[in-house]
């Protein structure tokens, strides 16, 4: 039996240009980006490219691009490189940060640093008002994800970083979900520090990139050879870097088609899971044209994740990075939805190789597996 996909907010599969472009630096050109001979030329040529195509599509200058092993790595680079050269005074994070920002700003305790969440109101998004309230002690470090990974809401990260800035705090955003998703500028967003994720886009895993304002610096996360201008140190993932720069060219490309199409299935799908009494967590907020995280009443997550993936559907229940926990999700939590309906939270995230007939073939499988499991239910009692 085929499975059909519906999780690309965890991955997405590699596209065949992008193989394409990364396979001859799997192969005959294995050079060294560090070596002076032709092999390391050639290979630093084609790094430089691919920092390129990555800066372009987020509008910044080449040089502010630093490569690193993926989205992860560079969140601890930018918190814990800040935390270096800033004085311990306040970071705040909003409460529904994925564990790679919400786990190092929470090491920063350790180190004298005051570690500040901020509120998320019902809808998803980050409370402004309690935004200002923070900034109204010492702070030097925000982070705010511009999509969340769960639900797909899309934050104000451009007016939280208005009022960073004006309080003297560096701004950081995870853009890892809003690549390929909705246009990224890091200047419009006005922000000090970017996150990048390849694998999010259609490109290989194991490379990410955070991009930095020229002006700030950071103390090195990893330091050995001095490799990308001494901000990471490493040989670089040549084929991987490539990879990266391409998806981000074919991202360029696919982006004003991709999301009205996604849009449009994502609209029929929660038609669809309205009929079945399904609860659509953040639908009354600007999201992303492709993620739908949904309960329906008496229906635990998991199990319906389980029965989906039996019955030929991949789909998550939450963040993929935790999908070992028990506990409900963390960004539910803060949005004040009750425990015992989190915990039946189910996301479907939707990519450029979906379907209206897998979507309407989804809703159909969805209301034999709901029926099932509450027959089973009922029989329980």
């Amino acid at each position: 039996m085929a499975h059909i996909y519906l999780d690309h907010n965890a991955t997405t599969p590699l596209d065949e240009q992008v193989l394409a472009e990364m396979l001859p630096y799997l192969r005959e050109h294995y050079g060294n980006a560090s070596s002076r001979h032709e092999f390391g030329t050639r290979a630093r040529a084609v790094v430089s490219r691919a920092r390129e195509q990555v800066a372009a599509l987020v509008g910044v200058a080449p040089s502010q691009v630093v490569f690193t092993s993926g989205g992860t790595e560079a969140n601890n680079a930018f918190i814990s490189g800040a935390a270096g050269m800033l004085k311990a005074t306040q970071i705040a994070v909003s409460a529904l940060e994925h564990p790679c920002v919400a786990k190092p700003a929470q090491a920063l305790a350790r180190r004298g640093w005051k570690v500040r969440k901020l509120a998320a109101g019902r809808d998803g998004r980050v409370d402004l008002a309690d935004v200002a309230l923070a900034l109204a002690q010492p702070t030097a470090i925000v982070s705010v994800m511009l999509v969340n990974n769960e639900t797909g809401v899309i934050q104000e990260v451009a007016t939280i970083a208005e009022q960073a800035r004006a309080a003297r705090a560096w701004m950081h955003t995870d853009a890892v979900q809003a690549l390929g998703k909705i246009k990224v500028d890091f200047n419009e967003l006005n922000v000090h520090a970017m996150t990048l994720s390849a694998h999010k886009i259609y490109g290989p895993k194991g490379v990410g990139a955070l991009v930095l304002d020229k002006r700030i610096e950071l103390e090195p996360l990893i330091k050995g050879g001095g490799h990308e201008g001494g901000m990471r140190s490493g040989t670089e993932n040549v084929a991987g870097i490539v990879g990266f720069g391409a998806a981000c060219e074919f991202a360029q490309l696919r982006l004003a088609g991709l999301a009205p199409r996604l849009a449009a299935l994502r609209d029929e799908l929660e038609r669809g899971l309205a009929e079945l009494g399904a609860t659509i967590f953040g639908a009354d907020a600007l999201r992303v044209s492709n993620t739908t995280y949904f309960a329906l009443p008496g229906i635990d997550g998991e199990t319906l994740v389980v029965e989906l993936d039996k019955a030929g559907y991949a789909v998550a229940s939450g963040a993929a990075c935790s999908s070992t926990s028990t506990e409900p999700s963390a960004t539910l939590l803060a949005m004040g939805v009750d425990p015992i309906q989190a915990r039946g939270a189910v996301r479907v995230s939707l990519g450029k190789d979906n379907t209206p007939e897998h979507i309407q073939n989804f809703l159909r499988v969805l209301q034999t597996v709901v029926a099932r499991l509450m027959h089973m239910s009922a029989m329980a009692v």
